[in-house]
């Protein structure tokens, strides 16, 4: 209860912030590619930060990572009403606490993952069900935060709704220094630097060939299709003056992926792994087909909420892979590099779409990504390695 409770807040929180940010912005500047800086900055501490976090919480322990890197995040979120209420919130500083509160969640997402087998055996609940757990509640929280971000912007304003943001990281905080489980793993000084245990991450990912290979599919999907929440999205219903639209949206998908991946451990059960990471990447691409057309809300919602139903799935399917198929003192270093990863590759894609979209427009872009990740799906199916994701965990070699 405390694990998700942290989880379910500090999601919330991030989840609020990606809807106040952009909003902030286009009112503030009425600039697509301004807002597509903005969503391309709040990946990119990811890329370099994401594998040290990692291996600070293999050495220095998850709870005390996770903590650390809540109560930061509340202070780097605090710092936007109080820099407003000085007169001092131009874009230039919007671009700095954007990029300064995104250094912190690396460390934070990475250690709650981390927290998740010990709570599983503390609660006596297996893996694949504690995962689908864990998941869906952390899509709970793209459900509740865009609503709840709609609603601030439309009565107190984007600035003033941080100061919810704020709290809920200090709730994050609080609840995770409560937790009643170990630390950190009790292992052996290897006597390497921090930065040199990061690097061991991604070599010890990549042996595992078929979780590399399914790491890299996802952070392919993730780079052409991220660009809809963070900069087409916002520009479509800001210029519809309708922050209530582009909140229910997000829930939308985010509810979907939440029943996905609540219903992971059952889905688990009658189908393959590699089955499963297929039908999740390619139902998700053709639920993005009618999104493309701007159709009637109805529809954007219907399609939004199958998109996040086909994808819920495949984070639970992650965690149980990385669970089951590394050493436990590995486990931060290697949800370090996934991280890495999928903070890397949308920010490229969001810098081109807030471009595009300042030249051809809205539809056109949509259109374009539709396509992308038809593509992508298809080329998904024909990787090889992937077969590797239904061997025993036995078979595989660390």
């Amino acid at each position: 209860m405390l694990l998700e409770s942290a989880n379910l807040v500090a999601v919330t929180s991030n989840a609020l912030l990606m809807l106040t940010i952009p909003w902030l912005i286009l009112e503030r500047t009425d600039s697509p590619l301004a807002a597509g800086v903005a969503g391309a900055l709040t990946g990119l501490p990811g890329i370099l930060l994401a594998p040290i976090a990692g291996a600070l919480v293999d050495r220095w322990g998850r709870k005390t990572v996770s903590v650390g890197s809540d109560i930061l995040s509340a202070v780097s979120v605090a710092l936007f009403p109080l820099a407003d209420s000085l007169g001092l919130l131009d874009l230039w500083l919007i671009f700095v606490l954007t990029f300064l509160g995104a250094a912190f969640d690396p460390a934070g997402y990475t250690a709650r993952k981390a927290l998740i087998p010990d709570t599983a055996r503390a609660s006596g609940i297996d893996l694949n069900t504690t995962n689908g757990i864990h998941e869906g509640i952390f899509m709970a929280g793209w459900v509740l935060g865009p609503v709840l971000g709609a609603a601030a912007i439309a009565t107190v304003g984007a600035v003033s709704a941080m100061w919810i943001s704020c709290a809920a990281f200090s709730l994050a905080a609080l609840t995770i220094s409560m937790l009643q489980v170990p630390n950190r793993v009790a292992l052996e000084a290897s006597g390497e630097t921090i930065w040199a245990e990061s690097l061991s991450g991604p070599r010890m990912l990549m042996r595992d060939k078929a979780v590399w290979a399914i790491t890299l599919a996802v952070a392919v999907m993730l780079l052409v299709y991220m660009p809809t929440e963070t900069v087409l999205l916002p520009v479509y219903f800001e210029g519809l003056d309708q922050p209530g639209g582009f909140g229910i949206i997000i829930s939308a998908m985010a509810g979907g992926a939440m029943i996905g991946a609540f219903g992971y451990s059952r889905i688990s059960r009658y189908v393959t792994r590699r089955k499963l990471a297929l039908l999740c990447i390619i139902g998700a691409c053709i639920a993005y087909i009618p999104m493309a057309f701007l159709p009637a809300l109805w529809l954007f919602l219907l399609a939004g909420f199958l998109l996040g139903l086909a994808w819920g799935p495949l984070e639970p399917l992650l965690n149980t892979l990385i669970q089951e198929r590394f050493p436990v003192h590995h486990h931060g270093r290697i949800y370090g590099v996934q991280l890495a990863l999928f903070y890397a590759a949308p920010p490229l894609g969001e810098l081109a779409a807030g471009a595009f979209v300042t030249i051809f427009g809205v539809q056109p872009v949509f259109v374009g990504i539709a396509v992308l990740l038809l593509v992508t799906a298809i080329s998904v199916t024909l990787i090889p390695t992937l077969q590797d994701l239904d061997r025993d965990t036995a078979e595989v070699e660390h």
